[in-house]
């Protein structure tokens, strides 16, 4: 199981980003400061640090310098429009930054990302009657491969790794094709009906008023 370090001193974030994360399958640890989470980055093994750069007794900066002797993925939380931060961050080797407040779909959208890149993501993920192949991008239901288009798929992906949870129509657009979402056209939802056809899913990806999209066990 993929194995997550957060480091957030703000109990609230932390125990936020904590439950999604684990909702969503990871296994994850907390630590509330900079020499914590050195300690804990000495002693266990992890697949990616979530870390804040505000930290009690050592910075974000320092914990990122034991991150990287032993390899481990770095994403780190700024305060929203910091750009020197951010600057900073990547430059001293960290792979992305999530500025607070971030939605939940963002950070595990950007989760997913880092560790894709790694390579620490779960290859196969099965819910209902349908397999994912994530490195082939292949979809199985019952035995048989459904051809969908790269933007099916990734809806498909997103819906799932946030199977139970409303997603807006804003944050389907910007992490299924990229771009902001300008509250016109129908993009979204065509191809939500398309998946729902292909994939006989009408009772389980559902619309939510006025918001957009859940995908329901």
């Amino acid at each position: 199981m993929i194995k997550i370090l957060i480091v957030e001193d703000e109990e609230a974030i932390a125990n936020l980003i904590r439950m999604n994360l684990v909702k969503s399958g990871y296994q994850c640890e907390v630590a509330s400061d900079g020499e914590e989470a050195a300690n804990a980055i000495a002693e266990r093994s992890f697949d990616l640090i979530l870390l804040d750069i505000m930290l009690p007794k050592l910075n974000g900066y320092e914990v990122l310098e034991y991150a990287k002797t032993v390899d481990v993925p770095v994403i780190f939380l700024t305060a929203m429009g910091d750009t020197a931060q951010k600057v900073r961050g990547l430059k001293l080797g960290a792979e992305d930054y999530i500025a607070k407040p971030f939605e939940i779909a963002e950070l595990l959208a950007r989760v997913e990302t880092v560790l894709r890149r790694y390579h620490k993501t779960e290859r196969k993920i099965k819910i209902l009657d349908i397999e994912i192949d994530t490195d082939s991008r292949i979809v199985v239901q019952s035995g048989h491969q459904v051809e969908l288009t790269n933007k099916e798929y990734e809806l498909l992906l997103l819906l799932v790794r946030n199977k139970n949870r409303a997603l807006y129509r804003e944050t389907i657009y910007e992490n299924v094709w990229g771009g902001e979402y300008n509250g016109t056209g129908r993009t979204v939802d065509l191809h939500v009906q398309r998946l729902k056809k292909k994939l006989g899913l009408e009772e389980h990806i559902v619309a939510i008023y006025k918001v957009g999209y859940r995908f329901v066990l």
